[in-house]
């Protein structure tokens, strides 16, 4: 058995085999480089049926972070993911507020999850800028929220949570909301490492 050493080589070989899978899906070479490195981060070639890209989602993200605007996102791993070095060429910053002791604190006063709290506390900040979800439907759902309720306007929402509870209806409801581009996986599929995927190959692409 002849062994791929060559980092390059793998990933080379790895587009190469994900490529049929992806290119009569989507729409140009941005939609597709997003796809597949949502399916290379999986390992799952059958996310090319469920992967989600708004027609504006990939331009309104690679304005958002060439203009200097931050990344928030639902959950550590999501923050720690996310190539913070690539991104401060621009000015961006990526913010994760799920281990604040005030969002803590509000969580349990409110009854409410850590990431609804999280969210919650971001407020006006996430006005153009780029919202990374990768874990809690909750999350989702507050931004969601927050868009309808309190006119808070993203740039663009890749909200890809993972689950049995929650998580599909939320990307439903992302889906549905029509008013911020996004870029979503339908069903229970998704987590961290599915939304940092996504992000970091529109951040590769500038």
């Amino acid at each position: 058995m002849d062994i791929i050493k060559n980092p390059s080589e793998i990933e080379k070989k790895s587009m190469e085999i994900i490529r049929p899978y992806v290119e009569n899906i989507f729409k140009n070479e941005d939609e597709i480089k997003v796809a597949s490195r949502i399916i290379h981060a999986a390992g799952d070639v059958d996310y090319a049926k469920i992967i989600r890209i708004h027609n504006d989602a990939i331009l309104s993200a690679k304005k958002a972070i060439t203009n200097g605007k931050n990344v928030y996102t639902d959950v550590e791993m999501v923050r720690t993911g996310i190539n913070k070095k690539r991104l401060s060429v621009y000015g961006g910053k990526v913010f994760c507020k799920i281990a604040d002791e005030n969002v803590a604190d509000n969580a349990k006063k409110f009854g409410i999850t850590r990431s609804i709290a999280a969210m919650r506390a971001f407020g006006e900040e996430l006005n153009e800028s780029v919202v990374a979800i990768g874990n809690a439907p909750t999350a989702l759902f507050e931004v969601l929220r927050l868009i309808e309720e309190e006119n808070i306007s993203p740039a663009v929402i890749i909200g890809i949570p993972v689950g049995f509870v929650g998580a599909a209806e939320s990307k439903a409801a992302l889906m549905k909301n029509g008013k911020i581009p996004f870029i979503t996986v339908e069903g229970t599929k998704g987590g961290s490492p599915i939304a940092v995927a996504a992000f970091n190959a529109i951040l590769y692409q500038i």
